[in-house]
């Protein structure tokens, strides 16, 4: 389950969204949409009978922000998934409360470029890897300082959900 939460008008919208029994789940009912790809960045959407042209602008998986534009307008959004969601529970703040060693794919895809190299020093959301995933390239951004220990991934290798790309020291 994922916690969504949009910045739409001045105004925080939040809602949960969840895929289960290969359906899609919105606040804890079941939704008919029909969603197809029109290039890379863009996609075409139907639901409640009506259109909707989205474009990803920007997609930072690693901060889970993204920014969409639909039907026109820009839209920010916010996500937090399980853990997350638990951590904050806690009251602890997740990724800055533990010392990050692996970066992981967030996603399937095809390693596009890798922008660093072993020994290399790197800060918080500098750009590591571009991992191309559905059409779209996704620049993957370190989520720590520190020092690359091992790099586990190489230029045009295609990677599953969760493989570990990178190490740090």
């Amino acid at each position: 389950m994922l916690k969504v939460t949009a910045n739409h008008a001045k105004e925080q919208i939040s809602f949960d969204v969840r895929h289960k029994d290969g359906q899609t789940w919105l606040n804890e009912q079941a939704i008919q949409w029909d969603l197809q790809a029109i290039n890379e960045h863009t996609f075409h959407a139907i639901y409640q009978g009506k259109s909707f042209t989205i474009e990803v602008v920007k997609a930072d998986f690693s901060e889970k922000n993204f920014l969409l534009k639909i039907n026109g307008q820009k839209i920010e959004y916010s996500a937090k998934d399980a853990i997350d969601l638990l951590l904050e529970k806690m009251g602890l703040q997740g990724k800055s409360s533990a010392k990050i060693n692996q970066l992981k794919a967030p996603m399937p895809g095809l390693i596009v470029d890798v922008r660093v190299a072993v020994g290399q020093k790197v800060s918080k959301g500098e750009n590591l890897l571009v991992l191309e995933a559905m059409k779209m390239e996704n620049i993957i951004k370190s989520p720590t300082e520190g020092t690359i220990k091992a790099i586990k991934v190489q230029k045009g290798e295609n990677v599953e959900k969760n493989k570990i790309l990178i190490e740090f020291e």
